[in-house]
């Protein structure tokens, strides 16, 4: 089965295969990255627009490359809360039927530093970076696994709201 991410980044490509692996053992997966747009900020700063930005993601790499069964939009956000900060991610699923499948990541909240980068301006891979002196950390381990000694890491942290979202699949008598 075929498989488009709304994304070129290799942590959520790996994610994703991992994600439709484990939930459908047996089975043979092949991943595409494409870049699409999500509609939305390139840094969503509440839950609804990085869910939308999901979806967009999701529909707009089905309309450009239609030949797949699955299309997969990932989009992380933070929002503030308070004087903190959290971060999190949405996973939305499509299949060729229309079917949708959606979910979100555990919610963790960002170190004073790195909010006040991203209240300046800056998206929070870039934050990330200039905190604790990375380069492109996004593509790589990412807030989640710098701020967890890479106990959970991105792909990880992924992967099981790929899982959640990939239910109704599972179960579509039941959704």
């Amino acid at each position: 089965m075929k498989i488009i991410v709304a994304s070129k980044n290799p942590v959520k490509m790996n994610a994703t295969l991992d994600g439709f692996t484990a939930m459908f053992d047996g089975e043979t997966f092949e991943v595409e990255g494409v870049s699409v747009s999500s509609g939305v900020s390139e840094q969503p700063s509440d839950d609804a627009e990085t869910a939308i930005g999901a979806r967009n993601r999701a529909m707009n790499a089905r309309e450009a490359y239609p030949d797949a069964d699955y299309w997969v939009g990932l989009e992380g956000g933070i929002e503030a809360k308070g004087d903190d900060m959290e971060s999190y991610a949405w996973i939305v699923v499509v299949n060729k039927d229309g079917k949708v499948g959606r979910a979100k990541t555990g919610v963790f909240f960002l170190p004073a530093k790195v909010a006040a980068l991203i209240k300046e301006g800056k998206e929070l891979g870039e934050a990330d970076d200039i905190v604790f002196g990375q380069s492109n950390s996004k593509q790589s381990n990412g807030a989640i696994g710098l701020l967890t000694h890479d106990v959970v890491t991105r792909s990880g942290y992924y992967k099981e709201a790929v899982i959640f979202a990939l239910i109704p699949f599972k179960n579509p008598d039941l959704y």
